[in-house]
């Protein structure tokens, strides 16, 4: 499991740091559930979690994950990141489901005025996008 996990966690890498939209996809199961921390209901299919992701990997700069921590299927990954002149820290919690892929992940973010930052800007983007 150990093995697997640090194979994951390169593959997580790379979707975060080198912006790899394709593993991002890969990864993320048919009927994953996004739980975003500036929407009520979460989403639930592949599709709507890709738009976020990918959308939030744009938006955020700076970004440094502090601690990953790792159990079986279960990660707890804590990052601070930047959002325009707002500075947020966050921990996304990520479960794989049997067959390695992303069925559940959840995003905690502090401070609220970093959180609002982003939901404006996530919004605008989104819109852009023609997401929402």
């Amino acid at each position: 499991m150990e093995e697997l996990n640090g194979k994951r966690l390169a593959q997580w890498h790379d979707v975060v740091f080198q912006r790899n939209m394709e593993a991002l996809e890969s990864m993320l199961a048919e009927d994953v559930m996004f739980y975003s921390p500036a929407l009520w209901k979460p989403k639930t299919t592949r599709m709507e979690a890709l738009a976020l992701l990918s959308t939030v990997i744009e938006v955020f700069s700076n970004f440094t994950y502090h601690r990953e921590l790792i159990q079986g299927n279960n990660w707890a990954l804590e990052f601070s990141a930047d959002v325009g002149d707002k500075s947020v820290k966050g921990i996304d919690l990520i479960e794989f489901n049997e067959e390695g892929k992303i069925q559940r992940f959840e995003v905690f973010i502090r401070p609220l005025t970093g959180l609002m930052a982003l939901a404006q800007v996530m919004g605008e983007r989104l819109k852009e996008k023609g997401f929402i």
